[in-house]
């Protein structure tokens, strides 16, 4: 297939899903390492950026390593939505912009943003329209889920309507707004959209694992591939996959202590960027908790991980727990 993107080039990209209070920089560059090919800022707020609000301009901060990364912007006002998109192109000069038109969230959809515009396809090619016409020729994408409810499934239609828009590529999340992330991906519904439309389709939903990905490559006809909260809990796997599509072999996981020092590299990384210890680490709570899900002794390593605040806390655990596998691992003595 065609395209105005240069990493679908004989290429199955994966991507990292753009995740509020995930997708930050340093968690960007980390997935990177372990093998993202394609990132995408934190959702931003359209009329934030419109207003030229400094606190919505700290999300579109990337560094040249994160290439290609877009800026994920949301809104429901077509002629702001436009400005704002020059606006980004003028400011950090992203490979692409991306439309999110999935956003479950009630305050955004109480804004009329997100999967709210999947009601309303007029509206929704207006918007695409014109961010596509302002920022010419830089690409332009789109995230869409499948539908507002299990009785207005439209992902196809709205597909159709993006594309005859001029975006680029499309991200389909096999999910009802209604659903949010509860039930299952419906990857029917995706497979319908990558074989309607003339531009990569990006399939998302329920890929938890090296397997996940090359069943639904196979299976859909999708383009690409987008990892979100398979990637909280173990961001290497974009490495695994890799490997798996190249080779059919399975990568084990990462060695306990490579998990271990990349949770400490990632909290000593939050640090610095906050300049300040206890906030940086109580702000880590809820990624350390989720890391815990890929780690012997899950359960005990959450309770730990909701009560740390410093750096030599979180230390502490990952030295006891090391020690307490490799004690595991050793033969028992036996007395001659």
């Amino acid at each position: 297939m065609k395209s105005t993107l240069p990493w679908f080039s004989g290429r199955f990209p994966l991507y990292l899903a753009p995740m509020a209070g995930v997708s930050d920089k340093i968690f960007r560059q980390l997935c990177k390492e372990y093998g993202a090919d394609v990132l995408t800022t934190e959702f931003v707020s359209a009329e934030g950026i419109f207003r030229r609000n400094e606190r919505t301009r700290d999300y579109l901060d990337f560094d040249e390593i994160e290439r290609p990364i877009g800026v994920q912007l949301f809104g429901a006002n077509a002629e702001h939505m436009a400005e704002a998109a020059r606006q980004v192109i003028d400011w950090v000069r992203p490979d692409f912009v991306d439309l999110n038109f999935g956003c479950p969230v009630n305050k955004v959809v109480a804004k009329n943003g997100g999967s709210a515009l999947l009601k309303d396809c007029p509206a929704l090619a207006g918007v695409a329209v014109a961010v596509v016409r302002a920022v010419a020729p830089m690409p332009v994408t789109a995230k869409i889920r499948i539908g507002w409810d299990a009785d207005s499934i439209n992902a196809t239609h709205i597909a159709r309507v993006l594309a005859d828009a001029g975006i680029a590529a499309i991200t389909v999340h096999g999910r009802t707004r209604a659903q949010g992330y509860a039930g299952a991906a419906d990857w029917n519904v995706i497979s319908e959209v990558a074989a309607a439309v003339p531009v990569p389709v990006i399939g998302n939903g329920d890929l938890s694992s090296a397997a996940d990905v090359a069943k639904r490559r196979c299976e859909t006809g999708i383009s690409g591939a987008m990892v979100g909260r398979a990637a909280m809990s173990a961001p290497w796997i974009f490495r695994q996959t890799k490997q798996y599509l190249a080779t059919g072999e399975m990568v084990d996981p990462p060695a306990l202590s490579e998990r271990w020092n990349f949770i400490l590299r990632h909290c000593q990384l939050a640090v610095r960027a906050w300049d300040a210890e206890e906030p940086a680490i109580r702000s880590m709570r809820a990624r350390l908790m989720a890391y815990s899900r890929s780690m012997p002794d899950a359960k005990r390593l959450r309770e730990k991980f909701s009560h740390v605040s410093t750096l030599a806390e979180v230390e502490a655990i990952a030295e006891e727990n090391i020690l307490q596998r490799e004690d595991a691992q050793l033969p028992a003595f036996v007395a001659s």
